[in-house]
């Protein structure tokens, strides 16, 4: 009756699947029906960024059209005069000044499904029966096996999808993004490295790269040193630990775009005659007679004031990891120590520290990891990202993709990325193993 439970498995996955994309199917028709002059807006906005990169008239038609057809809208292009450098009319719902003398004007196009008409509840039929009919019709040619097969043969029958699945979402995107790196802003033409060479040459990215090492070494040193502080604090509670212990992790809880705009009330200033500041620490600062401070656009400080917002969030991570680990420190080896004369300091750093360091380095990595993507933190922030300095890799790699509309520069970025886990996934597997042979 195994394959029954793997079924049952499969069917609640899929009713999950298809509910999910029912529901992002339905917001997404929402926004797009109430906010349809914003996205014209933010398009010609991003296209007139994007249009800096043109070189020449023909250059310009190019990625126009390109823009065009990666944001389903109608996009014209026009000179200092008024003369169409596209071939296309229309009345304009959004203007955007593009510098060299040209204005784009976008126009947003209707998405099918998402005016027309809602869902009609076939995908759950489709999406659940399909599935269901696979493991069933898989788990029946089992069946007709050699019975000695039949056990050996049927555990890969069930992960079979889900390894397909992995190649198809996970694998096969990999090598689509380097294919992509290494062609032009449409995909139409091999470049070779020059996405490379622009990602390692360009002072935009340079600075990104800087940043993002930055980020690298501060956040999972002082994450982790704050998460072990608190760690070793709490476990000495003898009352309210669990409720100190959420409060520290609650941070958590909240997304990484949900925590930056919370930050922005800390962070907030308004010029004089804007209205009167919000802002805690110009708040602050007001109370002690001082001018408010525009704390984002204090550089380099303003990198060090975002990489506070995911040190807030993962210190409650690191926390609560950290505190698993040193309950499961025997009793006995510390009070040995204690009973030997050490300090608890030396009883921190000799008994606890060592003890825990493959969490550490757990935690650690995890860290790492989240710090070379953060981008969340960085793009909803109010203040510009670029001519601030706090841009980094992650944020690049979405503004050429999406916002610039430059594939091979975006999927370059993304293969650097890439390549950077690579050494720390590397590393922590080696020591996992290490840690598993000595056990």
């Amino acid at each position: 009756m195994r394959w029954w439970l793997g079924l049952a498995f499969a069917t609640v996955a899929g009713f999950t699947a298809v509910a999910v994309v029912i529901v992002f199917d339905t917001r997404a028709e929402h926004a797009f029906r109430t906010h349809a002059q914003e996205f014209a807006v933010g398009n010609a906005v991003a296209a007139s960024e994007a249009l800096k990169q043109a070189e020449s008239l023909e250059d310009l038609r190019t990625m126009t059209l390109n823009l065009a057809a990666r944001r389903n809208l109608a996009l014209f292009v026009f000179d200092h005069n008024g003369r169409l450098l596209t071939p296309a009319t229309s009345d304009g719902v959004a203007w955007s000044s593009v510098p060299n003398h040209l204005e784009a004007l976008a126009v947003p196009l209707e998405r099918g499904r998402y005016i027309n008409g809602r869902t009609d509840g076939s995908e759950f039929v489709v999406g659940v029966g399909g599935v269901f009919l696979l493991f069933w019709v898989l788990n029946r040619a089992v069946d007709f096996l050699p019975a000695r097969f039949r056990e050996k043969v049927r555990p890969y029958v069930f992960i079979g999808p889900a390894i397909a699945l992995l190649l198809v979402f996970l694998v096969y995107p990999v090598f689509n993004t380097i294919f992509i790196s290494l062609r032009s802003s449409n995909s139409q033409e091999f470049v070779g490295l020059e996405n490379y060479k622009f990602v390692f040459t360009d002072d935009g990215m340079l600075i990104s790269i800087r940043n993002t090492v930055g980020w690298l070494v501060l956040v999972p040193i002082v994450a982790v040193s704050i998460g072990l502080a608190f760690a070793t604090m709490a476990d000495r509670l003898t009352r309210g630990e669990s409720i100190a212990k959420s409060l520290i992790f609650l941070p958590l809880a909240i997304s990484f775009a949900g925590a930056s705009i919370t930050w922005q009330l800390v962070y907030s200033y308004r010029p004089q005659g804007f209205g009167s500041n919000i802002g805690l620490l110009n708040g602050v600062m007001l109370g002690l007679g001082q001018e408010p401070v525009r704390w984002l656009e204090l550089q380099p400080w303003n990198n060090l004031f975002l990489m506070v917002i995911m040190v807030w969030m993962q210190t409650g991570f690191a926390m609560v990891v950290l505190s698993a680990a040193i309950k499961s420190i025997p009793d006995e080896i510390i009070e040995a120590a204690r009973i030997d004369g050490a300090s608890e300091l030396q009883v921190f750093w000799r008994i606890i520290v060592p003890s825990i360091l493959p969490t550490i380095v757990v935690v650690a990595t995890y860290m790492i990891i989240n710090s070379m993507k953060v981008f969340d933190i960085v793009f909803v922030q109010p203040a510009n990202a670029e001519s601030n300095g706090t841009v980094v890799m992650a944020e690049r790699m979405i503004r050429w993709f999406f916002q610039l509309d430059h594939n091979g520069r975006g999927a370059a970025v993304a293969v650097v990325l890439f390549i950077a886990v690579i050494p720390v996934m590397i590393w922590n597997i080696r020591r996992f193993r290490e840690e598993e042979a000595i056990r």
